[in-house]
């Protein structure tokens, strides 16, 4: 029997783009590939990209610039790019890479192993269409078994929002939603892995419409599904949009005992001004009325949220508004960046902030966050709280596991295994974890 061919994937960005490269190394497993966790020993390679951040596409190219010594020196090897810079770029990085064997979009990658037929025939493989076919149905079953007791699961992709700074509708397509059948089968396999916590992903995840056996389900009818899944212990979702939470969610949120007590809902900004020319659909007003409503029906929930500033046209008072709202909603994380502009978009051909304008408001952000994110994990020393262990620490007999909010909680505990889930008391609370003991 011949040695299994080494495949080495860099994934960027978003959790979709972890699912997605989980997916593709799926796919070309059934090809006779093997995950490697250094390029050099790869006969593959394959960068599952993102083009959310900064200068995104820029950054891939300098990547595989940085291959080309081992293409070089190893001329079978396979160079291939998928995500939403193979979307949006498609043969110009062909043109720009000649070495790229292979171009495939975030809808097609199910058809990977047809495209390796092509490329071990020595031709080039492009794909980046956006096909009717249920990409999902396509790939083989998911094998066992499972390292870790955490996993995400794709339950709806594409986005018909449109913000002003987005790249999404264009690169990943249109709202779709995965059939409820589907995915509960997905869960199903999942759990007989041994996994424990499942993460329902989406680009709008809330606004998920899936066909199920009575009609359409909303996503807070899939979480109660799921909740009666035997063995599936965690539920969480992301990334939702404020317009999208409605009163199903919000309830399950105070009465499903798997759905976890965290919400990653992002705002972007506290300025209704600038709200209206992202094109978000809501106001700072209603996404605080909302927030309201939610710790209403579950008061320990953590809030998450994410920010931009230095949007086009943002003022002193704008970015004084996004402050004031970030005080107001005592946020326990936040993600946050500076604008930049993404081609095709209708921010992009607007007056832009002054770059250390943007810089130094991005600094005063991030440290009111800072203060706030440090202030709820101390307020967490002394509290009893659920973790769900999912690797060992640094120090001997230490294990590392993630709390109900999401926290990063460190143990001393040499006979807990990987998978269990154990109440532990908070001890101390540390820059971005905290520390504990176990209570049972």
């Amino acid at each position: 029997m011949s040695d299994p061919k080494k495949l080495f994937i860099r994934t960027y960005g978003c959790q979709m783009n972890v699912y997605d490269s989980e997916r593709m190394a799926e796919a070309l497993g059934a090809d006779g590939y093997e995950q490697t966790d250094s390029p050099d020993d790869a006969d593959m390679i394959l960068l599952n990209t993102c083009h959310i951040r900064e200068k995104a596409a820029e950054k891939v190219y300098s990547e595989l610039g940085r291959y080309k010594g081992l293409k070089a020196d190893k001329p079978d090897l396979k160079i291939g790019v998928a995500g939403c810079v193979a979307q949006a770029e498609g043969e110009e990085i062909m043109r720009r890479q000649p070495m790229v064997d292979l171009v495939v979009g975030p809808q097609t990658y199910h058809r990977l192993p047809s495209m390796m037929e092509q490329v071990n025939q020595g031709e080039k493989a492009l794909d980046t269409d956006f096909p009717e076919e249920d990409k999902f149905e396509h790939l083989p079953k998911r094998p066992l078994p499972q390292r870790n007791p955490t996993a995400f699961l794709t339950v709806q992709e594409g986005c018909d929002k449109f913000c002003a700074f987005c790249v999404v509708p264009y690169t990943r397509g249109v709202e779709v939603s995965r059939p409820v059948e589907r995915i509960l089968r997905e869960a199903n396999e999942l759990v007989e892995r041994g996994v424990r916590e499942i993460t329902l992903l989406g680009q709008n995840v809330n606004g998920y419409h899936g066909e199920g056996p009575d009609g359409d389900w909303s996503l807070a009818k899939l979480i109660w599904a799921l909740n009666d899944v035997d063995g599936l212990e965690r539920i969480r979702f992301t990334t939702s949009h404020p317009n999208d939470m409605d009163d199903a969610l919000i309830e399950a949120h105070g009465e499903c005992e798997k759905l976890m007590p965290y919400l990653h809902l992002p705002v972007q900004s506290g300025s209704d001004f600038i709200l209206k020319r992202m094109n978000r659909s809501h106001t700072a007003d209603s996404y605080l009325r909302l927030i309201e409503r939610i710790r209403a029906a579950r008061p320990d929930i953590l809030i998450s949220g994410d920010f931009i500033v230095g949007f086009p046209e943002e003022s002193d008072a704008d970015f004084q508004a996004t402050m004031d709202l970030i005080r107001e909603v005592k946020y326990g994380q936040a993600f946050s960046f500076k604008y930049s502009t993404r081609p095709g978009t209708p921010a992009a051909e607007r007056a832009q902030v002054e770059d250390a304008v943007a810089s130094q408001r991005l600094y005063q952000l991030q440290a009111l966050i800072t203060e706030q994110q440090r202030a709820v994990q101390d307020a967490m020393v002394g509290q009893e709280v659920g973790v769900l262990f999912e690797k060992p620490g640094r120090l001997d007999g230490q294990m590392v596991g993630k709390s109900d909010h999401l926290h990063a909680v460190y143990v001393q505990a040499p006979d807990v295994q990987k998978g269990d889930l154990r109440r532990v008391r908070i001890t101390e609370s540390g820059p971005n974890s905290l520390g504990g003991q176990l209570i049972d």
